[in-house]
């Protein structure tokens, strides 16, 4: 299978991010008077967000390309605010400037930037625990807006919450003055009041920032609440899905020495299992036959397929005898 095929099911499949592991044990406290079941308020996705899930480019986690910054981690965990539970499986997209406040992908009078380009852009999917990181720089900022990320989380083909996360001013200003010849514009003047997005209020939306010795830069931590309970939205997409196949989560999950993943075909057709790292790379094709409608359990011994540990994507694909393609990819973890 290509690249494009995967992105597409996982765009189809309305799934989302993921984090190496042994990054997502220690997150930062979430910051102070946010709540992590009050759902996250919803913001413009900006004037250019591009569509992450229709380039083959962006299922990724290390989102900098050949952009200059001072390192930054960013790390999200995605709670339902029908339980408060965290949501694994899900896929979040996110965007921001470059060090000089551009965007790429869109080139204008105020945005001078190549318009082919695809720097700090990316998805990844959530782990077992709801968390998803990207690496990337921390952002510059522009007139009329203070310095920010954009973010998407898709649950399904039916809803996604888009929303904006900032930071405290003088933690972020400090990273500024730090770095002269790389934040040439300066300290960042405008206030949260200012600012046309954030005027309303930050509470939900301000993540933390801590210094990270082992990159020299920073990690920010912030805990974002959507609608739902699990990965229960369910748009069209998801119910024709429904119909072909049911996926379940891989057992035991995370797993040392072997997996299984169940599937239910509802009816005959081509499956085909195949495992994706985190930069969007295929490492490895598990099982490729034709299979009756039933109950069937598909192992995975990474040690055979010579994979290190670490989190990774697991597609199910299946072509019934009409010829449809469905597709559903979700996140495993081998420790």
């Amino acid at each position: 299978m290509k690249r494009k095929d995967f992105l597409k099911g996982a765009s189809l499949a309305g799934l989302g991010l993921a984090i190496p592991d042994g990054l997502s044990a220690t997150a930062p406290s979430v910051p102070a008077g946010s709540s992590s079941c009050t759902l996250i308020p919803t913001e413009t996705a900006g004037p250019f967000p591009l569509d992450l899930t229709e380039n083959t480019t962006f299922f990724r986690q290390d989102i900098r390309e050949t952009e200059t910054g001072v390192p930054f981690t960013v790390r999200l965990k995605i709670i339902g605010t029908d339980n408060c539970e965290p949501m694994q499986n899900v896929r979040v997209n996110i965007w921001h400037c470059s060090k000089d406040g551009l965007y790429s992908g869109y080139s204008s009078n105020m945005n001078p930037a190549p318009a082919g380009s695809t720097f700090l852009r990316g998805y990844q999917f959530t782990d077992a625990n709801g968390e998803v990181e990207f690496l990337t720089i921390f952002p510059g900022w522009y007139n009329g807006r203070i310095a920010h990320i954009h973010f998407q989380v898709y649950v399904s083909s039916s809803y996604s919450a888009i929303s904006q996360l900032t930071f405290d001013i003088a933690q972020k200003n400090a990273i500024y003055l730090a770095n002269p010849t790389l934040y040439t514009k300066g300290a960042d003047p405008l206030t949260f009041s200012s600012d046309n997005i954030f005027s309303d209020g930050v509470e939900f939306q301000l993540a933390t920032l801590s210094e990270d010795a082992t990159t020299g830069g920073y990690t920010s931590y912030l805990e974002v609440s959507v609608q739902g309970s699990g990965v229960t939205g369910l748009g069209h997409i998801e119910k024709e899905t429904a119909k072909v196949m049911e996926v379940g989560q891989n057992f035991p999950n995370p797993y040392q020495y072997q997996t299984t993943i169940p599937i239910t075909l509802k009816q005959a057709a081509h499956l085909k299992v195949e495992l994706w790292d985190l930069s969007g790379k295929k490492v490895a094709a598990v099982f490729d036959e034709k299979r009756a409608a039933g109950v069937h359990e598909i192992s995975v011994v990474p040690n055979q397929l010579e994979l290190p540990v670490g989190n990774y994507v697991y597609q199910v694909e299946a072509i019934t005898d009409k010829g449809d393609t469905f597709r559903l990819p979700k996140m495993m973890t081998f420790r």
